[in-house]
C-alpha cells in the first residue's frame, strides 16, 4: 500500500480494483481533510481508465466512527446558508461513477454511516455495529443520510433508526437491507475484494452506464439533502442539546435533554 502524506488513508492496487483504505485507527475519525483525500483518490480514478470499481475498508477496530465531536473545531459557528466543508467534499464522493464495495468489519456510525452508504455495496460480519446517531447527539443527520438511509431501507426503518439512533449488528443491518453480504468477520475483505473483481471484469463503459441509469437523479437528492441538513446543523451546533449529547457519550449515559 502507499501512503498519502499523512497516512489519513492508505491506497492500493489488485489489478483492475483500487483499493482504499482509511487509516486512522482505532476509530477512523474523519475531519474535512480525510473525506477530501478520498475525494481526490476518487478523482484521480475516475480519470483513470484502467480502475474499474474500488474496494472501501479501514484498519483499526471500526470502520468509521464519524466526526469526533469531542474535539469540535468551530465548525459549529458556521453560517447558515453554507454547505458544511466536510459534506461538500463528500458530495465529490458521492458523484464518482464507478461502482464502490464497502468492506465493514467494524462500527460504522454517524457521518462513518453515511460514508458506508455512499457505496453501492456492503459486505460485513455480525460483529459489526451500525448506527445513525445524530438525534441522540442533539443535532439533525448529516452525511446526506435524511436521503441514502429512507432510499436504502425505505422511510419507516430509516426513521427508527434516525429519531432513536439505535445500534444494530450486523446481521439486524442485513435484515433491514444496510448491508448486503454478511461473511464471518475473517472474510469480510476477501468477500468484498472477489465482488468488486466480479463487477470489474464487465465490460466499463457498460458498467459505468448502467449504474449511471440506476442512480439516475439521485445526486440531486443527495445535493439537496446535505444543503438542508448543513443548515439545520449550523444552528444546532452551537446549542444546548448537542453539549448534552456529547457531554452523555462521553460519560456514556443516556441524554437528558430540556423540554
Amino acid at each position: 500500500m502507499s501512503e498519502t502524506p499523512n497516512q489519513a488513508i492508505l491506497t492500493s492496487r489488485d489489478g483492475h480494483v483500487a483499493i482504499i483504505e482509511l487509516n486512522r485507527p482505532p476509530h477512523n475519525f474523519f475531519d474535512v481533510e480525510m473525506i477530501a483525500r478520498i475525494a481526490d483518490e476518487l478523482d484521480r480514478l475516475q480519470a483513470d481508465k484502467t480502475c474499474r470499481a474500488v474496494l472501501l475498508q479501514a484498519g483499526g477496530s471500526a470502520f468509521c466512527a464519524g466526526a469526533d465531536f469531542s474535539r469540535r473545531n468551530g465548525a459549529e459557528g458556521r453560517s447558515a446558508s453554507r454547505i458544511n466543508p466536510i459534506y461538500l467534499e463528500a458530495l465529490r464522493i458521492f458523484s464518482f461513477s464507478k461502482p464502490i464495495v464497502a468492506a465493514i468489519e467494524g462500527a460504522a456510525v454517524g457521518g462513518g454511516l453515511g460514508l458506508a452508504l455512499a457505496a453501492d455495496f456492503r459486505v460485513s460480519c455480525a460483529k459489526a455495529r451500525f448506527s445513525a446517531n445524530f438525534n441522540r447527539l442533539g443535532i439533525h443527520p448529516g452525511f446526506a443520510l435524511s436521503y441514502t438511509l429512507p432510499a436504502l431501507i425505505g422511510k419507516q426503518m430509516a426513521a427508527w433508526l434516525l429519531y432513536t439512533g439505535a445500534r444494530v449488528d450486523g446481521a439486524r443491518a442485513s435484515e433491514l437491507g444496510l448491508v448486503d453480504f454478511i461473511v464471518p468477520e475473517a472474510e469480510v475483505r476477501t468477500a468484498a475484494m472477489a465482488l468488486a473483481r466480479e463487477m470489474a471484469t464487465s465490460s466499463p463503459r457498460a458498467l459505468q452506464s448502467t449504474r449511471q441509469t440506476l442512480k439516475a437523479d439521485s445526486l440531486s437528492h443527495i445535493r439537496n439533502a446535505i444543503s438542508r441538513e448543513s443548515a439545520e446543523q449550523a444552528t444546532q451546533f452551537a446549542g444546548p442539546d448537542m453539549a448534552e449529547g456529547v457531554k452523555a457519550m462521553a460519560e456514556r449515559r443516556l441524554p437528558v435533554f430540556e423540554d
